[in-house]
């Protein structure tokens, strides 16, 4: 009696705990339609924070492309790392599109370039392991007016994923932060919402036009 007890309170706080994962809902969503209709192996996967989750006319943007937007909440890299096998891997991918660090950097003033970095890494390389021939491209973090007290630090944080990513295979650097500034190397706020974090149609223009090139066919 004592052991089925235990048995049930172990249960109950393993359940709670999975519940508490963070973006827990948004991932069981994305489960969930999964199993109404499940995406067609070897597409294009698009993962990581609001900037793509927002982007609700990704499909129209790239009609002739397989895509998958797996955006979700405010997330970081840890939070991408943590779901990665059911929200990436589990697709079977022959490309998968990252953004991701923006929120890192803004989450606490520790959080530096370097570590964002090896977040970055790790992700990679638990990709890497387990789709050994996938692309695997960095879309660089943006400007935004909101944040543009990061600007030095996602500037750098930008050149060493790019510097890492030059050392490895079938993977690239996408800059959209440069074409998100004007003549005088400023954010262009014409391209953000009125929260002047997310953007507006015409900065999704921008990234459709600068990220399509680089999609497989």
């Amino acid at each position: 009696m004592i052991f089925r007890h235990s048995l049930v309170l172990l249960l109950v706080a393993l359940y709670t705990q999975v519940q508490a994962q963070p973006f827990a809902d948004e991932i069981n969503a994305f489960k969930k339609q999964d199993s109404m209709h499940y995406p067609a192996k070897h597409s294009i996967v698009f993962v990581g924070s609001s900037s793509f989750r927002k982007w609700v006319k990704m499909k129209e943007a790239f009609p002739n492309y397989p895509v998958i937007n797996r955006g979700f909440g405010g997330s970081t890299l840890p939070d991408v790392i943590r779901y990665v096998k059911d929200i990436v891997i589990a697709y079977q991918p022959r490309q998968v599109i990252v953004y991701c660090g923006d929120n890192d950097l803004a989450s606490s003033d520790t959080v530096t370039a370097a570590i964002v970095l090896q977040r970055f890494t790790t992700l990679f390389g638990m990709i890497r392991k387990a789709l050994p021939y996938a692309e695997i491209d960095f879309l660089s973090i943006k400007p935004s007016p909101s944040r543009w007290n990061l600007a030095p630090a996602m500037v750098q944080a930008n050149d060493l994923v790019k510097a890492y990513l030059k050392k490895q295979q079938h993977a690239r650097f996408i800059d959209v932060y440069h074409p998100m500034l004007d003549a005088n190397g400023k954010v262009r706020e014409d391209l953000f919402t009125e929260d002047r974090l997310h953007m507006n149609d015409k900065g999704y223009a921008i990234w459709q036009k600068i990220i399509q090139p680089y999609l497989l066919k």
